[in-house]
């Protein structure tokens, strides 16, 4: 029985950023060489270091305006890639990647006040988000977050 669902970034909203070439703050939305690993937050996959084209916007994960509401710098691939579709697992590129990838999880109530915060470390991330969702009732949803960069990488909710 799966216990949660990884929630990417839509096609539709990057089909948007990419005709658009602003970001839903006014920002212009920036084309770079792939300087660092990402991930793609549609693909949810690693980008190749000084090979992958990258859009890089200001974005929000957000619904309701309150003091939790973060935004931040996030990457997509200026090429046409697919959405991650294995969602009932967190993504294996960014999973095994510990180096690249250090995990934090942020846990959200409904009211999308941060009730859960903790890094990852060297546990199983899979095995960690079915942790936090059995003991902790309160929260409605996690964000994934790179614990260096502080950046945003995917919604995490119950399944």
């Amino acid at each position: 029985m799966e216990k949660f669902r990884i929630v990417p970034l839509s096609k539709e909203y990057t089909q948007k950023i990419k005709s658009d070439r602003i970001d839903d703050f006014g920002n212009e939305v920036i084309e770079l060489v792939a300087t660092g690993k990402g991930p793609c937050r549609l693909s949810l996959k690693p980008f190749t270091v000084n090979v992958d084209k990258r859009l890089l916007f200001k974005y929000s994960p957000f619904e309701l305006q309150n003091a939790y509401n973060e935004s931040g710098p996030i990457f997509i691939n200026s090429e046409d890639v697919e959405e991650y579709t294995d969602i009932y697992k967190f993504p294996p590129g960014i999973k095994a990647d510990k180096e690249h990838f250090p995990l934090s999880l942020l846990g959200y109530s409904k009211e999308q006040k941060m009730v859960f915060s903790e890094l990852v470390g060297d546990r199983d991330v899979d095995e960690f988000i079915s942790e936090i969702f059995d003991n902790y009732p309160e929260i409605d949803f996690l964000h994934a977050r790179n614990s260096e960069a502080c950046c945003f990488i995917c919604k995490i909710v119950r399944a």
